[in-house]
C-alpha cells in the first residue's frame, strides 16, 4: 500500500471530514472509495473509446436511433 499527501484548502478539508462521517467512515476509505469510483469510470471510458474506434459509426448511430425511438414509445 502507498501514502499519498494531498493539499487541500481547509473548509474542503472539514467538507469531506464530515461526508466520511456521515457514511460512517473514515477520511482513508471514503477517498479510497472515490478514487475507486474515478477510475471504474475512466476505464469504461477508455474501454468505450477504445471499441468505438474499432466500429461501425453508422451502425452505432443506427442501434442508438432505435433506442431512442424505443424510449420514446415507452416515454
Amino acid at each position: 500500500m502507498s501514502t499519498l499527501t494531498i493539499r487541500l484548502p481547509s473548509d474542503q478539508h472539514e467538507r469531506l471530514k464530515a461526508l466520511a462521517a456521515s457514511r460512517g467512515t473514515s477520511l482513508n476509505k471514503l477517498f479510497e472509495e472515490l478514487t475507486t469510483k474515478a477510475l471504474t469510470e475512466f476505464d469504461a471510458e477508455t474501454r468505450f473509446q477504445l471499441r468505438a474506434a474499432k466500429g461501425d459509426k453508422t451502425r452505432g448511430l443506427e442501434i442508438l436511433g432505435k433506442l431512442d425511438r424505443v424510449h420514446s414509445e415507452r416515454g
